[in-house]
């Protein structure tokens, strides 16, 4: 279950109990605090799941690139290799070769470079719900602080 609807429902909750009169105090049904608080607790590990998932999404990704980029280098150096019996072939082997190892590198880093920011702009995400999830929780601990204190006479 998504972090954010469960967090969403708690705010509901809170805002759906009676409130004592004259005060900030709430009358919350207990069971179904403590049964948000056990979904929330399920939910974030599937969040650190899924980022984990993009991350050896990621590397395969590259992994495969790699290979990749091998396979082209060993076929650049096959053909290459056949090549240098010739004399006049020579040269231009070895210019044909080194074309397919470069590109093979731009394509290989290409598919870094991609593969990176899919994953920052995952994380980052996450990163937000997460956080906009410990706000929500902060701002609710603080309400309770502020009615505890408000609740409790100082002794003075």
């Amino acid at each position: 279950m998504d972090i954010q609807h469960l967090v969403d429902r708690l705010e509901q909750l809170l805002n759906e109990s009676f409130r004592f009169p004259l005060s900030s105090t709430l009358f919350v049904n207990e069971d179904k605090i403590f049964n948000l608080i056990d979904q929330l607790r399920v939910a974030m590990p599937e969040e650190v799941k899924r980022a984990n998932r993009i991350e050896a999404e990621k590397d395969r990704i590259l992994a495969q690139a790699q290979e990749e980029a091998e396979r082209i280098r060993g076929l650049a150096k096959q053909e290459a290799g056949e090549l240098v019996n010739r004399d006049t072939v020579t040269m231009s082997a070895q210019q044909r070769a080194d074309n397919i190892l470069e590109r093979a590198r731009r394509d290989a880093e290409a598919l870094r470079q991609d593969a990176d920011a899919y994953v920052v702009e995952v994380l980052t995400q996450l990163e937000d719900e997460l956080l906009r999830s410990l706000t929500v929780v902060r701002n609710g601990l603080h309400k309770v602080n502020v009615v505890e204190e408000t609740a409790v006479p100082s002794a003075e």
